[in-house]
């Protein structure tokens, strides 16, 4: 597996190179100028997310589609991907994450908006939507779109399946002692119970999932910081003046640069809250909205609560620990996160195995719907059962083989669906401004949607 895992390795290195970073972070920055900062209206976005739209169209209630994209994205990005971010780039790259999801809930905000604004009603019934409707019907560019669900295929079989699967994996046979075969097993038949049911029996579970276990780890965070109390603010100095001053983190850090900060920082943040990969809005195409701003407020809110929150207090917990406990070896990023919560006396170690256990498994479950939402596209309906099946197969390799691999695959596989998508975003962002300057700007929320 070494050479293909070489091989692999070379191109991630070589996708989120410098070009990639300006692409991706550029186009959240200027979406959020060209549409009047959207951010502003988070609050908004929070109201509307747990409001019912009766009499809308969709599969979804909006409460479901984004809890379905936040199962898909609180995953082990949050937790292993920001202190593997920490071990690779140094305590600059949370620095970056974070300001990757400040801007990204602009482009998330865009994404959701063409999301709705170009679904369509299946011959099944089903709503269907995302950058490859968007591509097509906004821009004419079927070719594109077939390759960004190709993309999306083969990248649900990464990011959300042999990943995941893998940490579940791993940390049951460590803390369970547990075979990784037998994990590995488990996880397929559970997977399975659920994806079976499709969209409404996704969204159903991760609407009483999601809240519950983002709650609990959030509260385990704080628990750490209040007792990392006096090097909470030494952390968020350590933290900004490493993102650009690599030295400041100290001699620990040596191989740590500006440039590995940045790419770490922003690709961990891309995993964590996929904000410019297009795969949220696949789910938010089924949400049931009257317009596609008040969708669009709706998925914004995804990566405030997946990046801004969840994402920046791993990485407030990962510093602050390593500057209370000095002894903390922080070349690994699975084992520094370990070696954090297990300060937490009696339930620490707990809570870190439930919350990357759920985190994991919800992120199973709504990329098993994106991942057969490409595949529908494409024209291969009659493959919908065996992508399911091909896809609980995966899961139960994803929980033997090299996470080394595994990383290295789910990053190419990312870059791949963000350059489409970006393209679609910036190419239509047009449209969004009039969108928003419509629905929002001139307070004509609570308007229908014209066919």
């Amino acid at each position: 597996m070494e050479p293909i895992n070489d091989f692999f390795a070379v191109i991630s290195s070589f996708l989120w190179d410098w070009p990639m970073i300006i692409l991706l972070l550029g186009t959240h920055v200027f979406l959020t100028f060209r549409l009047g900062i959207p951010q502003r209206k988070l609050f908004t976005g929070i109201r509307l997310s747990i409001k019912k739209d009766p009499g809308a169209k969709g599969d979804v209630s909006q409460f479901g589609a984004l809890a379905t994209a936040l199962a898909a994205t609180i995953g082990t990005g949050n937790i292993v991907g920001v202190a593997t971010a920490v071990a690779l780039g140094g305590p600059g790259a949370v620095l970056w994450c974070w300001l990757t999801g400040i801007f990204g809930m602009s482009t998330k905000y865009a994404e959701g908006l063409l999301a709705v604004k170009y679904r369509v009603k299946g011959g099944d019934g089903n709503t269907y939507g995302g950058p490859m409707y968007a591509l097509e019907r906004g821009l004419n560019m079927k070719w594109l779109a077939i390759l960004f669900a190709i993309f999306t295929a083969l990248a649900s079989f990464g990011i959300g399946c042999t990943v995941q699967a893998n940490s579940i994996a791993l940390l049951a046979s460590e803390t369970f002692r547990v075979p990784t075969w037998t994990v590995g097993l488990f996880v397929c038949i559970l997977t399975a119970a659920v994806i079976l049911g499709g969209v409404k029996a996704i969204a159903r579970v991760c609407t009483i999932f999601v809240p519950f276990m983002a709650a609990l780890y959030v509260i385990g965070c704080i628990v750490i910081l209040v007792m990392n109390g006096s090097y909470v603010w030494p952390a968020l100095e350590l933290i900004v003046q490493s993102a650009f001053n690599p030295s400041a983190a100290g001699g620990g850090f040596v191989g740590a640069t500006v440039m590995a900060a940045a790419r770490y920082g922003i690709a961990r943040g891309l995993f964590s809250n996929e904000s410019g990969m297009g795969s949220a809005p696949i789910v938010a195409a089924a949400a049931q909205t009257r317009n596609p701003v008040r969708q669009a407020l709706v998925s914004s809110t995804g990566t405030f609560w997946d990046t801004v929150v969840i994402c920046a207090l791993t990485g407030l917990v990962l510093v602050s620990s390593i500057l209370a406990y000095p002894d903390i070896s922080y070349s690994d990023g699975a084992a520094l996160t370990q070696v954090a919560f297990s300060k937490i006396p009696y339930v620490g170690a707990p809570l870190l195995t439930f919350g990357i256990l759920t985190f994991a498994f919800s992120t199973i479950l709504g990329w098993s719907y994106y991942g057969e939402c490409a595949v529908n596209y494409i024209e291969a309906r009659r493959a919908n059962r065996f992508y399911r099946i091909l896809y609980i197969v995966a899961l139960f390799f994803g929980s033997i083989i090299s996470l080394d691999i595994i990383w290295n695959i789910a990053d190419c596989m990312n870059a791949l669906m963000t350059i489409p998508n970006l393209i679609a975003l910036l190419l239509l962002s047009g449209v969004v401004a009039r969108e928003t300057r419509k629905y929002l700007w001139d307070n004509r929320l609570d308007e229908e949607m014209e066919d």
